[in-house]
């Protein structure tokens, strides 16, 4: 890049992004930009999908139509993607212009200077319509300290999926607790749901190492953990940064973890997400936890034989929970649980909270304003709109307009009553008092991907005890927290939980 373009390329930054804020929909309609980004490309890595991938390699060409960039996707494994893009980074190599990542990492790019704040380019972006998409992701997937420095793509959380004509043989209600999920996965193990001669499984829950089964053992742990609401979180004690797994609480949400395991696939312990979703949408198993996923998946009339037959509710709770004074469960009451539902105390998690977008700030400047113009493209309700009601894309809601018109979830093969249970279910979910926000510390990938996963999965294999696994995870997380500072981390949480320094 010459010297004048890059100059021209910063005074264009310096004016509030006048060429990366600007209406991509209206650009793309008009043909006016086909020459605007002519001769730059853009190294997006995000993991090996489809999902994810997808829509990014798909709708790249009409960008590149429209603007003149071309964007390049680059995939890499899950387990690898967070090392890749940091190491990429932080050692001066910038072979990565932009990446498209878990925002709850955000905090270990943003703190070295990694990544572009977009935040004026965003207030001067008319065409995200950034006032469509909901405060949780505005703020969780896209802000820290007050400034924007990723774009949302997709919305996040854990729900329980379960097969609405398996139940009504059963007789049985979607489960509210965890035991109620134990004993209709018991109930079902072994019935022939999709009529090929074969048993099926009671529950398909991916536990795979190294991939993304980790945040499943939260989903189940959070209605045990916490009860006053999202400010007072259910990784460490916000007093000290205690790690809160050595507990009867934590304890039982392993036990229930272990359980299911016995109502899946053989060889569930080596299933990703991608393999427990395919079981469920063959007909093969009677309930899952997952993201939202499931619930477009679920209705593509070439690889689903449960079209029709799946229903979606918030995480299941429990009606005991943690007293922190003691370490032990006590009885849901009013006081202590007053964000029940009938007695259940639920906590729905935040799992990863969608794949955001965020700009390398080394990259040329050129390279920058189009890549924000990428993103913003891909996030916009025309786009969006579309891509969150296709499985294969891994994109979830997140604009209320996804939420509020279900026009576009019928349009794609949901009936109306499918639609509005699962749109309900993940509204249920985020208007939740007590929702569950997934760790955003320094270096929660150590915290969560190494220690948690490793530990899970050595129980899941035998190798370990339960009480092993909560000496792991707790002296793991212990020392990573010593590592870094115990104060500057309790700060951070305090800071992540929205409860001051």
């Amino acid at each position: 890049m010459t010297k004048t373009i890059k100059t021209q390329a910063r005074v264009r930054l310096g004016l509030s992004a006048l060429g990366a804020g600007v209406a991509m929909a209206a650009l793309l309609a008009s043909g006016s930009a086909s020459a605007q980004y002519d001769g730059v490309t853009v190294n997006v890595i995000t993991f090996t999908g489809p999902q994810i991938a997808e829509p990014l390699q798909r709708r790249a060409p009409d960008f590149a139509a429209a603007t003149g960039a071309e964007i390049n996707v680059i995939t890499v494994p899950f387990s690898d993607l967070y090392t890749r893009l940091l190491t990429d980074w932080a050692t001066g190599t910038n072979s990565v212009d932009a990446a498209v990542f878990a925002p709850q990492w955000a905090i270990d790019y943003v703190q070295p200077g990694f990544l572009v704040d977009v935040t004026d380019w965003v207030n001067a972006d008319d065409a995200l319509q950034e006032d469509d998409i909901a405060p949780f992701f505005r703020e969780f997937s896209q802000t820290f300290n007050g400034r924007t420095y990723m774009l949302t793509l997709d919305g996040d959380f854990q729900m329980v999926y379960y097969r609405t004509d398996v139940l009504d043989e059963l007789g049985m209600d979607p489960p509210a607790t965890w035991d109620d999920y134990l004993a209709i996965a018991e109930a079902a193990h072994g019935m022939d749901m999709n009529g090929d001669g074969e048993a099926d499984y009671g529950s398909c829950i991916s536990k795979k190492r190294n991939a993304q089964a980790y945040w499943a053992i939260y989903t189940i742990a959070g209605g045990y953990i916490q009860t006053q609401g999202t400010g007072q979180g259910a990784f460490f004690s916000a007093e000290d940064m205690t790690p809160l797994v050595d507990n009867a609480a934590f304890r039982r949400a392993l036990e229930v973890y272990v359980d299911t395991t016995q109502y899946g696939p053989p060889d569930e312990i080596n299933l990703d997400v991608g393999d427990t979703r395919g079981l469920f949408t063959a007909g093969r198993c009677a309930l899952t936890v997952d993201w939202g996923d499931i619930g477009t998946l679920a209705i593509d009339p070439d690889t689903s034989n449960v079209i029709d037959l799946v229903g979606a509710t918030i995480a299941p709770g429990s009606t005991e929970v943690l007293d922190r004074e003691t370490g032990e469960l006590v009885a849901c009451t009013p006081e202590i649980c007053p964000h029940a539902i009938d007695g259940v105390n639920h906590a729905p998690y935040a799992a990863f909270g969608g794949w955001s977008g965020g700009i390398n700030a080394a990259a040329e400047p050129m390279v920058q304003e189009a890549a924000y113009a990428f993103f913003s493209y891909m996030s916009q309700p025309e786009q969006s709109n579309q891509d969150v009601t296709i499985g294969i894309t891994g994109f979830n809601p997140y604009r209320f307009s996804q939420f509020n018109n279900i026009d576009n979830w019928v349009a794609a093969g949901m009936s109306e009553a499918a639609a509005e249970n699962y749109l309900g279910a993940i509204g249920h979910s985020l208007s939740s008092p007590n929702m569950l926000l997934d760790m955003r510390i320094p270096q929660n990938q150590r915290y969560q991907q190494i220690v948690l996963d490793t530990a899970l999965a050595r129980l899941l294999a035998g190798e370990i005890d339960i009480d092993q696994t909560i000496t792991a995870i707790h002296d793991g997380w212990e020392e990573i927290t010593e590592d870094l500072n115990r104060l500057e981390q309790l700060g951070a949480y305090h800071s992540a939980l929205g409860i001051g320094g």
